[in-house]
């Protein structure tokens, strides 16, 4: 081998192949990835849940003082009239959400069958002469003295999940849901004579989501699809001899799809105008309060078609908002249900989100055209205390359901509280920090200084 100048060998130089680059971060990747995990961590449930139905309770607020103020000065009254009485019925609500959050399912289980009993006896009570009011058509308030009343039958939606739910689980822990006539009695008579005392009023909407309910206790509980079939078929065709027997809700079939406001023999103003706000209000809306359609032309802007007007003074980001808030309320929902090994939270966490996610289905679908008018509040959002009440007390349920899950109880339980810590835990002034100090100044002896 020759060698070099200097007498040394020559160093031999490796062979370098093809340098392995590290793969390049894709953000889009990155950010999928870390929105999974936050998605999939124990208290999700729990955060939509609490976060979504405030999130709607105070966006409601707004839209009732924006779109009631009109109506309220129409009928000589002070324009936050409407608005102090929501406020009053989320802040009576707020402590019912409180307290329903704060119960053992114990105690949920325990409350069934009185706030059916009671639930039952109001519904019946509007029906005596003298007691009961009829408003817009419909016999289904009490009068408490003064401007407040109270609607039994939005009471009987609570009292069908909460004692259907006890009854399902009792008898599944019992191996009886496998027969037929476990699976129906009592559930579906209790259920038909909750709905035979509203039709008494007239009111059909709420029927249809207390039918909501009940398909879907049943359906959480297995039900066979012959039996399933059945029993939807009997409701269907009661429905449809409701419907045809009664020129109103004719009325109102007749105009899904109206773009004006006479079709043919029907009425089709409110459903029409609407859809007028909601065109009207673009992308990002004409501004909160400077809605055009509340100005008398849309009637109950501040009830059943408060989305309309939602839709006209915040435009279509703002649906779209509301949307995006039920739905993520309705997926904890049917988390908290999917999870839980629990028969009574099962069937009550999807009772109530089967109510929740029906009753707003139903009143989007008819401000949209696409349903009939059925007169159903939409939930959290509406004007309406008797609305209200219940509902916050059902979300109340979810979120004892979802802090109560295995996973998000020890997630729960590993966080210590940043205020208020005892001197013997550890806190800036306990123990820990006296012992660190002693650490310190020990170390910094000399061994003469001791």
């Amino acid at each position: 081998m020759p060698g070099s100048r200097t007498g040394r060998p020559p160093v031999q130089r490796a062979v370098r192949g093809p340098v392995a680059r590290p793969p390049r971060d894709n953000p889009a990747l990155r950010l999928y990835t870390r929105a999974r995990k936050a998605w999939d961590r124990p208290l999700t449930a729990y955060y939509l849940i609490l976060g979504g139905s405030l999130l709607i309770t105070v966006l409601g607020l707004v839209m009732v003082y924006s779109a009631s103020q009109i109506t309220a000065l129409q009928m000589s009254l002070p324009g936050s009239f409407f608005f102090r009485k929501q406020f009053l019925a989320a802040a009576i609500g707020g402590l019912l959400m409180l307290a329903a959050s704060r119960m053992p399912v114990k105690l949920h289980r325990a409350l069934a069958y009185p706030i059916l009993a009671g639930a039952v006896f109001l519904m019946a009570l509007v029906q005596v002469p003298g007691i009961g009011m009829s408003v817009n058509g419909n016999q289904n308030w009490i009068s408490l003295g003064g401007s407040f009343q109270i609607q039994p039958s939005e009471f009987g939606k609570l009292a069908l999940v909460l004692w259907g739910a006890d009854l399902m689980a009792r008898k599944q822990d019992k191996k009886l849901l496998s027969q037929w006539k476990h699976l129906l009695v009592p559930l579906v008579p209790v259920a038909f004579m909750l709905l035979g005392l509203i039709m008494l009023g007239g009111d059909m909407g709420t029927a249809i989501i207390l039918t909501a309910i009940l398909f879907g206790l049943l359906w959480l509980a297995g039900a066979p699809t012959r039996l399933f079939a059945g029993v939807l078929s009997i409701a269907a065709l009661i429905g449809v001899i409701l419907i045809r027997t009664s020129p109103n809700r004719m009325a109102r079939l007749s105009c899904i799809g109206a773009t004006e406001p006479k079709s043919g023999v029907a009425d089709c103003w409110q459903a029409v105008h609407g859809i007028y706000a909601l065109a009207s209000g673009g992308i990002f809306g004409s501004g909160l309060g400077a809605s055009v359609e509340k100005w008398g032309q849309l009637p109950e802007a501040h009830t059943d078609f408060i989305f309309a007007v939602t839709g006209e003074e915040l435009g279509l980001a703002g649906t779209l908002s509301v949307l995006a808030l039920f739905a993520a309320l309705g997926y904890a929902g049917i988390r908290v249900a999917g999870r839980t090994e629990d028969p009574f939270v099962r069937y009550a966490a999807g009772g109530v989100t089967t109510w929740i996610t029906a009753q707003a289905v139903i009143n989007i679908g008819a401000v949209l055209g696409l349903l009939p008018i059925a007169g159903v509040p939409l939930p959290l959002f509406s004007y309406g205390g008797s609305a209200l009440l219940p509902t916050m007390f059902a979300i109340g349920l979810l979120i004892a359901f979802a802090r109560d899950e295995p996973a998000a109880r020890a997630a729960l339980a590993m966080r210590q509280p940043r205020f208020g810590r005892k001197r013997g835990a550890g806190g800036p002034t306990g123990p820990r920090r006296w012992n660190t100090m002693r650490r310190r100044a020990s170390a910094a002896r000399t061994s003469g200084e001791r």
